[in-house]
């Protein structure tokens, strides 16, 4: 592929550059640090196992997963095609 004055693999260097940035970003938004006792819908006790295994848990298993439904069910497209955007 023609690039001009560009290096070879400069294009999947900047792919790769772009990709990283994403990754960090997301994973900058993640929740950290030691969690919460109680879920902050529920006020039921989060496990210590959770909150060993999900680091800055603010849920509990059954409020994490009625926010995730919430989230699929929102009606984004994360495919991006045009025939499901035109449903």
């Amino acid at each position: 592929m023609a690039t001009g004055w560009a290096g070879d693999g400069a294009v999947q260097d900047q792919i790769d550059a772009t990709v990283e940035d994403a990754v960090k970003r997301a994973r900058s938004r993640l929740a950290s640090g030691p969690g919460l006792l109680h879920c902050e819908h529920c006020e039921e006790p989060i496990p210590a196992a959770r909150r060993a295994a999900v680091p800055g848990v603010r849920l509990c298993v059954s409020c994490q997963e009625l926010e995730d439904d919430e989230l699929a069910a929102s009606g984004y497209n994360r495919r991006g095609s045009k025939d499901s955007q035109l449903r």
